[in-house]
């Protein structure tokens, strides 16, 4: 017996490889997602926590709750897209004109 540990992979046909590439890849974004929505939770706590102190600061939040409402319209809603985007062009007319 050896403390060398054997790479099984090399041992394995061609479709099997592909099976555990292709479950290892699916787990690695399973991993990515789950902390992606830790971190998306934590950050809309802290929104709900703290009070903005500026109006660009609510403008940040309100572009956080614009973009879930945005992502949950139907595609062919082009009408509210279309609102939602020129909002976000407000934002960026009007913080340029604030500096």
């Amino acid at each position: 017996m050896t403390d060398i540990p054997v790479d099984l992979d090399k041992h394995r046909g061609m479709a099997a490889q592909k099976a555990t590439d292709l479950r290892r890849a699916l787990a690695d974004v399973e991993a990515q997602v789950r902390e992606l929505r830790e971190r998306e939770s934590e950050l809309e706590t802290r929104m709900m926590t703290v009070p903005a102190m500026s109006w660009p600061e609510a403008a940040v939040k309100a572009r956080h709750l614009l973009n879930l409402y945005a992502a949950s319209l139907p595609t062919e809603d082009t009408r509210h897209r279309a609102l939602v985007t020129a909002l976000f062009d407000d934002f960026v007319r009007l913080s340029a004109e604030e500096s």
